[in-house]
């Protein structure tokens, strides 16, 4: 994956995991009246490419009020699957809200900014008071150029935290998000002194900024830190370089996936570091059954949205559209249903920055959630724990935001 984008690294590893008690439509449109009120990651079971041919609906519902829906429909390989797969969540999310007043504007962006900029063009001039997608970090940025000018939120679904802007909300699974909470978890546990191996692309460069300065802020220490290459031939040597630090840490972080992980924990024993003594960390990439079957990770702790909503949510999308959807599908779903909830609740201030950055937050598929200023997003995330059954819930997600945070 080296010299891929952070948002290809996600669709390569996160989106087309197999299915993981949602909150009803109904549950969760009272959930986010009432936080108005106070208010690139695929793996697992690849579902099947059919559908893909076939010309997306140019509209979905028949509200009063227009939303465009961006995504790169017609883009080759997983990115047109996933697209269709988030085209049929966000109509899923419509069906199950029960007629609320919008109507969903379909744009393909055929992957590419030029494609981007011309879909949200026609949406904003067909009406479009809010964009939902579209799904890569350059077509967010054509996207968030043309919307800026007529004053037009987005509400995007790039895993790349730098095309975050006000006014340009990322509703994605930020990598950023999963190392907050399990720094946080680590120290809450007395964990303070770190090493990592991090994997040498946009994913790996992201995650060592992020884990940096989380250990920092909550007081602990990063006393090595090494990347290495996706050539196995190569990670000898940070691997090497990280088993002689081992002594001195008590947690090891390592957010790669399973093509990787297990051999780097294997090469960290081989070089005599003690995986009992030291904590082995991970992200949300860990939640793979590859990783549960590997006995050396047995016991790892890593951060991960909590997993009964995707279920359920996945029952009822198969009960729909014969398939399984990709682990991005509920991106389109909490953004459609967040939507039509303002909408039923917020009157002309709906889209807002005020309504839509609200500290209280808003209750999703994947837990609870909220967009800052900047238009990154922080999620209500669980800390599991790898076991070989799957992961075991050690740290549940929390239910609200503090207040004032």
């Amino acid at each position: 994956m080296l010299g891929t984008s952070l948002d290809e690294v996600a669709i390569l590893t996160r989106g087309l995991r197999r299915a993981r008690c949602a909150l009803s439509v109904a549950a969760a449109a009272l959930a986010l009246a009432a936080c108005a009120n106070t208010f690139d990651q695929l793996g697992g079971g690849t579902p099947v490419q059919q559908g893909t041919e076939q010309p997306p609906a140019a509209m979905i519902g028949t509200g009063q009020i227009r939303v465009g829906l961006i995504l790169p429909l017609s883009a080759p390989g997983n990115a047109g699957v996933a697209a269709l797969s988030m085209k049929n969540a966000a109509e899923m999310a419509l069906a199950e809200f029960k007629e609320p007043n919008i109507q969903l504007l379909v744009k393909d962006d055929t992957g590419t900014p030029q494609g981007a900029q011309q879909a949200a063009q026609q949406a904003l001039d067909e009406g479009a008071e809010i964009i939902v997608g579209p799904l890569f970090a350059q077509s967010v940025s054509a996207v968030g150029s043309v919307a800026r000018t007529r004053n037009i939120p987005v509400i995007a679904f790039s895993t790349d935290s730098s095309v975050a802007a006000r006014g340009v909300y990322l509703l994605s699974f930020l990598p950023e998000s999963d190392v907050r909470r399990i720094v946080d978890y680590a120290i809450s546990r007395g964990k303070r002194s770190f090493a990592a191996l991090l994997p040498d692309n946009a994913y790996g460069a992201v995650v060592e900024a992020a884990f940096q300065q989380e250990v920092a802020r909550r007081g602990g220490r990063v006393l090595a830190i090494e990347k290495y290459p996706l050539d196995p031939g190569k990670m000898a040597e940070p691997i090497r370089r990280v088993a002689q630090a081992a002594s001195r840490v008590d947690s090891i972080f390592i957010p790669d996936g399973a093509d990787a992980v297990p051999q780097v924990v294997a090469s960290l024993a081989s070089a005599g570091v003690n995986l009992k003594r030291v904590q082995l960390l991970g992200t949300g990439l860990w939640d793979e059954a590859r990783i549960f079957q590997t006995a050396a990770l047995d016991g790892g702790w890593y951060a991960a949205p909590e997993s009964t909503g995707f279920r359920n949510f996945s029952t009822r999308y198969r009960a729909r559209f014969g398939q399984d959807p990709v682990r991005t599908a509920t991106l389109t779903y909490d953004a459609v249903a967040l939507v039509a909830a303002l909408v039923k609740t917020q009157g002309p201030q709906r889209f807002s920055e005020q309504t839509l950055t609200a500290s209280s937050g808003f209750a999703g598929i994947d837990g609870i959630f909220r967009f800052r200023a900047d238009g990154t997003n922080e999620r209500g995330l669980s800390v599991l724990r790898v076991a070989p059954t799957g992961g075991q819930v050690i740290g549940q997600a929390p239910r609200s935001f503090a207040p004032g945070t």
